[in-house]
């Protein structure tokens, strides 16, 4: 019997694109997940436009809305409590990969096609935002499940690939988000947004799992998870650490009102804004490569001290924008966004890591996925409150679609209130991010959220959604 011999470029592609891991149906079907999720970002501008142009709602309006559909990152962990203890027609993993594919595609189909009024809007966004947040957490599990028993480099390889290739989708579409916008219309887009998702659900056939023939008590094991949860957070190593980052992410944002500013007033297309997304996802990953070449050592709380610091004074950049003094400075409007976004991005990338280093080193054997993506939810729950925040302000300073008097004072007040909770840093722990365990976690990157607006000034993170 002859042995059978891989050729070497499968060898190569295994070593060089999979980082190491056997390309399996199973391992495809999870990084498919992933890559959807980054490709759903071709929607994001057509959200931010047709809620603006066709609904016709206001700046305070639309950030209130934004809040409220990015509800499901909030309750991550409940989707793994269900998936976990209620198996769904004998499957735990493989049914709720199936069924968050095909709620995605119901939800864009209904933007497509039915969508005509605020609140469908909305219920239409929310349950968007539900089958990719029930996906990811899908996904997370089965990454988990894969590197048990693996060693910390081969589970570090394993949350690279899935990351990578969830902004290699984001990347893929970040240009043509804008491109096929301008030239197609909003409902287009969100029908070709409508196909991806039920790849989810075709590829949820090559997991690899048993059916469920005993059903576990459900409560009983979602009672012992809440029980360790409690118990975790009740610590004040943990606890006070993640009142900082809540607080730390709480503060009002100018998201929305600045990107009716650029539409609105400086009459920026969404062909242009598709570039303005390319080269902020190019300078996410330049953001990530600075922090894990450079600046792993540093301690976290000077790297979010200096971070954050930095990125409150260049947001304050985008008042020129706002006023017009970028035009004194011979610099027109559309490269000064373009440079102004880049640099925001980077500095946010390099704010955030270190945030990824604290949720791993909280996070006690045992429940390690569970409290990170709790943890995680935290922040998203953070963001929304961010944006509600926002709204009320933006109401409050009389800023709408067509009065742009006070967006200055707004994006004064959102940038400076970065820093109110610095004085808290004493909170967190000091650690490097060379020391962080990070053994089993999922391949986190970014919070999730539901954002409408890619030209956004300050330091709230925008969601590339690649899990949290």
């Amino acid at each position: 019997m002859q042995t059978r011999i891989s050729p070497p470029w499968r060898a190569w592609v295994q070593r060089r694109i999979f980082l190491g891991w056997e390309p399996t149906p199973e391992l495809l079907s999870i990084l498919l997940v992933y890559f959807v999720q980054g490709v759903i970002g071709l929607a994001r501008l057509a959200v931010s436009f047709f809620l603006k142009d066709e609904l016709g709602l206001s700046p305070a309006t639309v950030a209130a809305l934004t809040g409220i559909a990015a509800l499901p990152w909030m309750v991550k962990p409940l989707f793994g409590f269900v998936a976990d203890g209620l198996p769904l027609w004998g499957y735990r993993r493989r049914s709720y990969l199936i069924l968050s594919g095909i709620l995605g595609a119901v939800a864009w189909s209904w933007l497509a096609l039915w969508v005509h009024r605020p609140w469908q809007a909305v219920a239409a966004i929310t349950l968007a935002s539900l089958a990719t947040a029930m996906g990811d957490v899908i996904a997370d599990s089965l990454v988990v499940e894969r590197v048990r028993g693996a060693t910390q480099s081969q589970t570090g390889s394993l949350q690279s690939l899935c990351w990578g290739t969830s902004a290699v989708g984001g990347l893929v579409t970040a240009y043509f988000s804008g491109a096929l916008l301008e030239h197609l219309g909003t409902r287009a887009v969100f029908g070709i947004t409508a196909v991806f998702p039920i790849l989810v659900s075709a590829g949820a056939f090559w997991v690899q799992e048993l059916p469920v023939t005993e059903r576990r008590g459900f409560t009983a094991g979602m009672v012992s998870q809440v029980q360790q949860v409690w118990q975790a957070m009740n610590q004040r190593a943990i606890l006070l650490p993640t009142m900082f980052l809540f607080l730390w992410q709480a503060t009002p944002t100018a998201d929305t009102a600045f990107f009716f500013f650029i539409t609105n007033e400086l009459q920026f297309p969404p062909e242009f804004l598709g570039r303005v997304r390319l080269v902020t996802s190019v300078a996410a990953l330049v953001g990530v490569w600075l922090f894990q070449r450079y600046l792993r050592e540093v301690p976290i709380r000077r790297m979010l001290l200096w971070t954050t610091v930095l990125s409150s004074g260049l947001g304050l950049t985008s008042l020129l924008l706002v006023t017009h003094t970028n035009r004194l400075l011979g610099i027109p409007d559309r490269w000064f966004s373009l440079g102004d976004s880049a640099i925001l991005t980077v500095m946010g990338e390099l704010a955030f890591m270190p945030v990824l280093v604290l949720a791993a080193r909280l996070c006690p054997a045992g429940i390690e996925a569970t409290l990170f993506a709790l943890l995680m939810s935290v922040l998203n729950l953070a963001g929304g409150v961010a944006h509600e925040l926002g709204a009320l302000l933006t109401h409050l300073l009389g800023i709408t679609e067509i009065q742009f008097d006070r967006l200055w004072l707004l994006i004064t007040l959102t940038n400076l209130s970065t820093l109110l909770p610095l004085p808290l840093l004493h909170w967190l722990p000091e650690h490097t991010a060379s020391s962080t365990p990070g053994g089993n976690l999922p391949p986190a990157v970014v919070p999730d959220a539901v954002v409408l607006g890619d030209l956004a000034p300050g330091l709230h993170f925008e969601a590339v959604e690649v899990e949290s």
